[in-house]
């Protein structure tokens, strides 16, 4: 299972949100670029972007992925990627891979029309039982729902969010990833809730593709490099 960074960007400033709140903000640099070039020193494949004033308005800042781009870093980007050609230009200036939690849940056909399937990554954003969209703030529909439109349009790659769980570092949410792995014949990526090592390796167990890890790794509750052995 693969380790993934989380660097989520709120005004310039890499921070965790805490249950998807954006009231309840922690701040951990005010360097974007280096927080993720960090992760790559020490390990990381893949760093995992959001900016997340981009998910509530619907408007990403391109210039996240001109410097992500601009500095090397390999990294895939959500927030405010809600149409095919967002998507196709978050590609083409430098991403790996672009997340998509709003057109997911209400527009499936709009992940379709992006032309590159293996490079674009559903994102289920789970509270209470429906997967949400518009910054966690909509909602929403029913975990089956939602994964019955993206199976239509061919998706192969999940990212599920616990969103209770988000940033909380209690554990993630593995009813929710167990089910969802019933459902879908889709590679998924755990986040939301990590705080162990054990965790990892709960999550590993359920057979997931990868998982993001966030407010863990800046609080030093374990080091990427143990991470990445504890998945493996």
């Amino acid at each position: 299972m693969q380790i993934i960074p989380a660097v989520d960007i709120l005004e310039g400033r890499v921070v965790r949100l805490l249950h998807g709140d954006f009231g309840r903000v922690t701040r951990y640099s005010d360097d974007p670029v280096e927080a993720a070039r960090r992760w790559m020193e020490q390990g990381a494949e893949l760093v995992h972007v959001v900016d997340l004033s981009g998910a509530k308005t619907g408007d990403p800042d391109r210039q996240i992925w001109r410097e992500m781009s601009e500095a090397g870093i390999p990294f895939q980007v959500g927030g405010g990627i809600r149409t095919a050609d967002t998507a196709q230009a978050a590609l083409a200036r430098g991403a790996r891979r672009v997340v998509m939690g709003t057109a997911a849940v209400w527009n499936p056909a709009a992940l379709r029309e992006v032309g590159e399937v293996e490079r674009v990554v559903a994102a289920l954003d789970v509270r209470a039982g429906r997967a949400r969209g518009a910054g966690w703030l909509d909602e929403g529909r029913t975990v089956p729902q939602a994964l019955r439109g993206l199976r239509e349009v061919g998706v192969v790659r999940l990212l599920v969010t616990g969103i209770e769980r988000d940033g909380a570092m209690r554990g993630p949410d593995l009813d929710l990833l167990a089910q969802v792995g019933k459902l879908s014949n889709m590679a998924v990526t755990a986040s939301g809730g990590v705080g162990t090592l054990s965790d990892l390796k709960a999550v590993a167990a359920l057979g997931c593709e990868a998982a993001i890890v966030g407010r863990a790794l800046y609080e030093e509750r374990f080091t990427l490099s143990e991470a990445i052995s504890a998945a493996a």
